[in-house]
């Protein structure tokens, strides 16, 4: 199994950095969604899902979700109102979703939005699904968040793998979660114990090299166990440009201010870094420019990176 020979039931729909992949999983008469993408993208979801080379003119029947951030479950609310079909959320998530906890979901906490659906299933680790004519083990990938689920289909090597596994990394770990990264190391050691021969990850294209992933993984793994100050900087940089991709520019000005006001930011400043918000601005901004992945324009920061 490599990318381009993927079965002709599962249509992988490539999004970028604010929207999850979509994974569109067809099978007549239980047609599935994996993860949907952020809020202000819903409906560019819906029309790519309704392209003739994804879903078409057929019904959906379920959303599902390998996890609850933003970026995967935004266009959860808008699918379920026009198909009138149900959301499947991991067990560990479910909670959360339904006491819509905005600082567990990484919403209000990070600046981020999303629109409130209701749970109608939960997917939990050890069962398996039937979705585009194949068998899913859903197994616990803890660690990006700690109720993520990934789905393994053993007859065919396949993995969706959510954020547990990209092809240059995974997502960001908080420093301040409890055994996050020591979960993200036991999920990597579970997916390497796997005979995987195609990943398709939440973020990027499909890749078949699953060996070198992971090695690039465990690195990442090791040095931010080594510095906790990088690894709080890393997800402030992350988080930052995750900002900058929904609104696509940010005054330079006000931004002390708005990471003042935004809760991850001002935390974390007084855990790790103890500086002005003005200073914290310009480190942030100034690591991300050498990194060519935003750009001052004028009175304002704008993305680089789609």
């Amino acid at each position: 199994m490599t990318p381009s020979t993927l079965p002709a039931t599962v249509r992988v729909i490539v999004r970028d950095w604010l929207n999850a992949n979509n994974v569109v999983l067809l099978q007549p008469g239980h047609n599935v969604i994996v993860d949907t993408g952020y809020v202000s993208h819903a409906h560019d979801t819906l029309a790519l899902l309704r392209q003739p080379d994804h879903l078409g003119s057929e019904p959906l029947h379920l959303v599902a979700n390998t996890h609850c951030h933003s970026d995967h479950m935004g266009g959860n609310a808008l699918l379920a109102r026009t198909y009138g079909c149900p959301v499947a959320v991991p067990e560990g998530e479910a909670p959360l979703i339904r006491a819509w906890d905005t600082r567990a979901l990484w919403l209000d906490y990070a600046d981020q939005r999303g629109e409130r659906f209701a749970v109608a299933q939960e997917l939990a680790a050890g069962e398996r699904y039937e979705w585009g004519g194949l068998s899913w083990l859903a197994l616990a990938a803890p660690g990006h968040d700690m109720g993520a689920l990934v789905f393994y289909c053993d007859e065919l090597g396949l993995l969706i793998s959510g954020d547990a596994l990209w092809e240059n990394g995974f997502g960001i770990v908080l420093p301040d979660q409890s055994g996050g990264l020591a979960a993200t190391r036991t999920t990597l050691e579970q997916l390497a114990r796997l005979d995987v021969t195609a990943v398709i990850p939440g973020h990027g294209q499909p890749f078949s090299d699953v060996g070198a992933a992971l090695e690039r993984s465990f690195k990442r793994v090791e040095a931010f166990e080594a510095d906790p100050v990088r690894m709080a900087r890393h997800v402030l940089k992350v988080m930052l440009v995750f900002t900058l991709l929904e609104r696509q520019r940010l005054p330079l000005s006000k931004l002390p201010a708005m990471l003042d006001s935004v809760p991850v930011y001002r935390e974390y400043n007084q855990a790790y870094f103890d500086m002005t918000p003005a200073a914290l601005a310009e480190m942030l901004v100034g690591e991300l420019e050498c990194a060519r992945v935003v750009a001052r324009s004028g009175p304002f920061l704008v993305p680089v990176v789609a």
